[in-house]
């Protein structure tokens, strides 16, 4: 049987705003690819990623949070071919999660964070934070599924997505999902996507900024969102340096 047959298309929920082309390229067999990760109860895990080449990227993680563990995620996603991030995350009792993922680019590379969070035990929560900014026909995608289990009561758990899109070609797309069969919770999502405020372009521009300048400072300041709970200076530069790099060559 041909190893495509495998793949999944866009009939599939978590890859209907996939690049399918991209995916068969990859090859069926790096669907299998996953890192585990368990964290012991009372500890704390952290990583960042830059993400993304020339090439079709699919990393997949699965993190399983011991009870009153923290796991902390920072991603910048600047791939010029497909390029995505899967996260699946199992929360222990009074555990946390946190996730901030900026996507950025041109050309007409699709580049998603996908996360599946599971609260299974009381007290957990989660937060998600993810900014995208793209050009030409490039698309930038969130799917945040969240799911409560009966006995998960007092979870608090939020998601927050915003799309900045710098050329009418380009699209963003959020794909929230809430799961929830515990009544004692929290759970909140939001979506937004939008253009450059031109009025604080003009503001810059009438003050000497370059046009280029301009952007870059606006597209800072939408960008360090994504990164405001990482508390290591250097590493927030580091993420925040990657994507804007990624912006410098773009001709808008």
């Amino acid at each position: 049987m041909p190893e495509t047959t495998a793949l999944p298309t866009r009939r599939d929920e978590g890859w209907r705003y996939a690049d399918v082309d991209a995916l068969a390229r990859l090859g069926a067999a790096a669907l299998d690819q996953w890192r585990d990760v368990k964290i012991a109860d009372g500890d704390t895990w952290r990583e960042t990623l830059v993400v993304g080449s020339d090439e079709p990227e699919l990393h997949r993680i699965r993190l399983t949070v011991g009870a009153g563990a923290r796991a902390e995620l920072f991603a910048t996603n600047t791939g010029h071919d497909f390029t995505r991030l899967e996260v699946e995350v199992t929360l222990g009792e009074g555990a946390h999660f946190e996730f901030g993922g900026v996507t950025i680019g041109g050309g007409d590379a699709i580049r998603e964070f996908v996360t599946t969070t599971v609260h299974g035990a009381p007290n957990g929560t989660s937060n998600q934070t993810v900014r995208s900014v793209h050009w030409g026909t490039g698309t930038g995608n969130f799917l945040g599924e969240i799911k409560v289990a009966r006995d998960a009561q007092k979870t608090d758990a939020a998601q927050d997505f915003k799309g900045l899109l710098l050329e009418a070609g380009a699209s963003a797309n959020a794909v929230p999902q809430l799961e929830i069969f515990a009544d004692d919770v929290k759970c909140a999502h939001g979506a937004t996507v939008g253009q450059l405020d031109e009025a604080a372009r003009f503001y810059m521009a009438a003050r000497g900024l370059s046009p280029e300048l301009a952007q870059r400072l606006l597209v800072q300041a939408f960008l360090g969102d994504a990164f405001v709970e990482l508390n290591d200076e250097h590493t927030r530069a580091d993420l925040l340096n990657a994507a804007l790099k990624a912006l410098e060559g773009a001709t808008l």
